[in-house]
């Protein structure tokens, strides 16, 4: 009798002992502002760095693209085909978020801000362009973050 109260103490133990353990691992840390600002940095870094194909590859496969005075733009791969001026070298985008959110949820977020792109014109001049983006952010699957929606309007001057 004491050998089976024994052995069902012990059991009760490791029981409780594996249970603390896998209620007490650590769980997905939660996304917040911060994280949407850097995932932000993190996209442009890699457009500057890679041109259109760093710029695609933060994009979800269902993404939606709202150019400025254009059609929108359904799925990455369409999205891309008019990506491929990320590519020239005489052509700059950079953009700095002033703003983020988070869902409660911690799987939906967005970041707004200024952007700049710069280029040379046809006939060798400088070009500037101005203007605020909206990127709507949507925690996949896999636990990646990726655009879904991304929308940008010129605006006359730096912003």
């Amino acid at each position: 009798m004491r050998k089976l109260a024994f052995v069902t103490l012990m059991l009760l133990v490791v029981g409780a002992w594996a249970l603390r353990s896998r209620l007490s691992a650590e769980e997905p840390q939660k996304a917040t502002v911060e994280t949407m600002k850097q995932m932000e940095s993190e996209f442009m870094k890699a457009a500057l760095e890679h041109g259109s194909p760093g710029y695609m590859s933060f994009y979800a496969e269902d993404a939606v693209e709202l150019p400025n005075g254009g059609e929108a733009i359904l799925g990455k791969a369409n999205i891309a085909k008019g990506m491929g001026f990320l590519d020239d070298k005489n052509n700059r985008l950079t953009w700095s978020p002033v703003g983020a959110d988070i869902s409660a949820s911690s799987d939906l977020g967005y970041t707004w801000g200024s952007y700049e792109f710069r280029a040379k014109g046809k006939d060798g001049s400088a070009k500037v362009e101005h203007g605020k983006y909206l990127t709507v952010w949507k925690k996949q699957a896999d636990g990646n973050w990726k655009v879904a929606v991304d929308m940008g309007n010129a605006g006359p001057k730096e912003q």
